[in-house]
């Protein structure tokens, strides 16, 4: 069912999920739900479609992660417009 690992990560610890799991969980849950094949690269994330890799974020994050890797981008919170390769988290909602 979709986002019921983001539910169930509110009812397991209400007062105490951390904002980091919850953006890789919705990631991971818009992606998947559209078709995409996820896998766990060595550097960053997600692997996806053998092809992308993704290191998922805050606005704050840096790029030093994935310095040098092709094809590799940010999707980032509390952003509402991208810029290089950093792409907004909300956006890959519109997959679903």
């Amino acid at each position: 069912m979709p986002g019921m690992l983001l539910k169930k990560s509110f009812a397991l610890s209400p007062n105490n999920t951390e904002k980091g799991s919850l953006r890789e969980a919705f990631f991971m849950n818009q992606l998947t739900n559209a078709g995409h094949a996820i896998n766990l690269p060595l550097k960053g994330d997600f692997y996806v479609n053998d092809q992308f890799t993704f290191e998922i974020g805050g606005k704050g994050k840096s790029t030093k992660q994935l310095t040098g890797i092709d094809n590799s981008f940010f999707a980032v919170d509390d952003m509402e417009a991208g810029i290089g390769n950093k792409i907004p988290l909300w956006m890959f909602g519109l997959l679903y």
